[in-house]
């Protein structure tokens, strides 16, 4: 599965795959293989990526539209 919302978000946040990568405590190749889905995101890389954005891990997941996070 391939997630395309975590590269979209980090490229309108001008960041780098190198940049996220240091964020989670990765390497950068790690990060490109989440991005691509050629690695399944663990449940607490996903939870990081939703707080990191302010977003909720549905959206992250693709399985809401909806941006903002639940309240």
């Amino acid at each position: 599965m391939e997630y395309p919302r975590i590269r979209s978000l980090r490229e309108d946040a001008d960041l780098l795959q190198k940049d996220l990568a240091a964020y989670l405590n990765c390497t950068q190749v790690c990060y490109s293989r989440y991005e691509l889905g050629k690695r399944d995101l663990p449940t607490e890389v996903l939870i990081a990526l939703a707080r990191f954005y302010g977003t909720s891990t549905d959206y992250l997941l693709g399985l809401t539209d909806r941006r903002s996070p639940y309240p």
